[in-house]
């Protein structure tokens, strides 16, 4: 029965062209459950082993260096990683505009496996340093894929349990990587702990390329223009600056050489030429900087920045000592010492699935942030009151202390990044991010690098101290260089090295702790913000701007899906219906394989707002 509000003439359907409704692919939306699941279990898998890399050298340091008989050279270990993860991950968001997701995360797995098989091959300790450092290259760059991944198949109320998922698994590589590496490095040797890693390294490339293919919508410029943007200056000098930088604490603390030495001198002020060359490139050469200028002028992102750095110094400083401890003051083995960072990485999953629900329950952060930010300082303070003989109850309650150690900053760090993303511009949350990430990466490289300085330093003295021998000086070297000796030496020598080294790794936590200290208090002026505001989901690839288009609209629409230089379809629309300034222009979005938006700061690095948004 008609109505009368139905058109006499009945609608009908625009003929279209052949070919028109060709799919040229599914969006991240759009596709199956098994294929997103195939995805999340390749990206998990490669995040597992990045983490599980970084806690797994902390156990073997002492096996390593021992065998090599270079332990004051054992940090560089774990600085070589940090350092090229710190220099290269901002660089992964620029390939993965030009290779795409797949290609991008592929790269990352593939550089991620060769350091690591590297490392098990290495046959001194200067070729497993560079193997470490190609392996950071690769493991900075899994995990930002991995951001970039998840942000596209999920919207921003979905990704809060996809993420805390990941925060599992991360927490998993983060525990398990300590007993792992010490029960195979005391039954098989401590190459085997990186060469059974490459059968997982496999199965995470076998599962992407199987499955990550999908499209996304998104604008990008052709890859040489992409290619031309990144900042390649800013990277090479800050890779320098740091590098300079951890050679002189290296040549300064670990090989004692004098401040007269030209090996101490000349690395130190080459970090500092080339740390204000980086700033000199950043300010006014770099088309899009890593270290946004304009941020620098904003209290809260100034703010979150330092609280990052701080708070990285103290987690990494902790983690990279804290099995040392066990091995050189309790004797235990290191699959034992290992076991101990368990707690830790449980913990960091709890405190981020923590924080994440809280807020999202309560639409604030800073009261969270200052009951729970002193939980590390406490912590450490714990750490550093463990002695060999306190009572079982003592030194039970200190090694626990590692659990709200690892919970605190897990909350701190979750908070600090809704409150950056919160009191920064939307169209410059990519750039926020990246400015929190970097102070969080350097602030990882200077707890390995710092607190290593600091603990050879006091280890020599104390050493000195106590063995008045003939041969005090060889004997002091061979303890120095070898943690694993502690344990051969006779009772009047152990002693003394025991001693030595509760003593500097007592130093040792009462820095992190000073680190986590100023944190909070640098964090105490960051006000709270209502988070209530929700933020548009991408749209379906799918769903068009016009649900009845005209024949004309159509005959348009049909010539932008012949250009060569798009996947699918192109949008008339703003991007997902985002407030952008009126002062800005209208963008239009192609949509291809290689452009990186994300729902929470991860965006569109060929846009002409975000993109562009660095500078200001």
């Amino acid at each position: 029965m008609a109505l009368e509000s139905d058109p006499l003439i009945p609608r009908t359907e625009s003929p279209q062209p052949i070919g028109a409704n060709k799919p040229r692919g599914l969006g991240p939306m759009e596709i199956s459950k098994s294929t997103r699941y195939g995805i999340l279990a390749g990206i998990w898998a490669g995040t597992f082993l990045s983490v599980c890399s970084t806690t797994l050298v902390a156990t073997l340091l002492p096996s390593i260096s021992s065998e090599f008989n270079k332990a004051h050279q054992a940090s560089w270990l774990g600085t070589a990683y940090l350092l090229a993860t710190c220099t290269f991950t901002p660089l992964y968001g620029r390939l993965s505009n030009v290779m795409g997701r797949r290609g991008a995360n592929q790269t990352a797995v593939f550089f991620a496996a060769l350091g690591t098989l590297a490392c098990g091959l290495s046959t001194n300790m200067e070729t497993l340093i560079a193997a470490r450092f190609l392996g950071g290259l690769g493991g900075g760059g899994i995990f930002t894929t991995a951001t970039i991944v998840t942000s596209d198949m999920y919207s921003l109320r979905n990704r809060g349990l996809t993420q805390g998922v990941a925060a599992v698994f991360n927490s998993m590589g983060m525990g398990l990587g300590g007993p792992l590496g010490g029960f195979i490095a005391d039954r098989l040797g401590w190459r085997w702990a990186f060469l059974l890693q490459m059968p997982l390294f496999a199965i995470s490339f076998a599962l992407t390329a199987w499955n990550l293919h999908y499209v996304t919508p998104g604008r990008s410029k052709s890859t040489k223009e992409v290619l031309k943007r990144i900042d390649y200056g800013g990277s090479a000098t800050l890779l320098v600056t740091v590098l300079a930088f951890l050679v002189f604490l290296s040549m300064r603390f670990s090989e004692e050489h004098p401040w007269s030495s030209p090996a101490v001198y000349a690395p130190l002020i080459t970090s500092i030429v080339f740390a204000l060359l980086f700033v000199y490139v950043e300010l006014r050469i770099a088309p899009e900087p890593i270290l946004a200028p304009f941020l620098l002028k904003e209290k809260i992102p100034v703010l979150v920045g330092i609280s990052n750095f701080l708070v990285a110094t103290c987690n990494f400083t902790v983690m990279y000592n804290f099995p040392t401890w066990f091995q050189t003051v309790l004797l235990t083995s290191a699959s034992e010492a290992g076991a101990h960072l368990i707690p830790n990485g449980i913990s960091v999953s709890c405190g981020s699935l923590f924080a994440g629900w809280v807020m999202h329950r309560t639409g604030k952060y800073r009261k969270l942030n200052l009951i729970f930010g002193i939980f590390p300082f406490v912590a450490a303070i714990l750490l550093a009151l463990m002695h060999e003989n306190s009572s079982p109850a003592q030194l039970w309650l200190s090694i626990a202390s590692i659990i709200p150690l690892g919970f605190g900053n897990a909350v701190v760090l979750q908070t600090m990044l809704i409150a950056l993303l919160a009191h920064v511009p939307p169209d410059a949350m990519a750039v926020g991010t990246g400015f929190g990430q970097l102070f969080r990466g350097i602030g990882q490289v200077g707890g390995v690098a710092i607190s290593a300085a600091l603990f050879q330093s006091i280890l020599n003295v104390e050493l000195h101290k106590r063995i008045h021998t003939p041969d005090a000086e060889e004997m002091i070297s061979k303890i120095r260089h070898s943690s694993t000796l502690v344990a051969q030496l006779p009772p009047h020598l152990q002693r003394a090295a025991r001693d030595s080294y509760a003593i500097s790794l007592r130093a040792v936590f009462i820095f992190a702790a000073i680190a986590t200290l100023a944190a909070y208090l640098v964090r105490l002026p960051i006000p709270d913000k209502i988070l209530d505001q929700p933020r548009p989901r991408p749209r379906s690839i799918a769903e068009l701007p016009n649900p009845n288009p005209t024949p004309a609209q159509l005959a348009e629409e049909l010539s932008a899906s012949q250009d060569t230089s798009a996947v699918t379809t192109e949008s008339d629309e703003s991007d997902d219906d985002e407030p952008v300034s009126p002062l800005l222009p209208k963008r239009s979005h192609r949509r291809r394989l290689s452009t990186y938006e994300s729902s929470d700061g991860g965006m569109d690095l060929e846009d002409e707002v975000i993109g562009g948004s660095a500078r200001r």
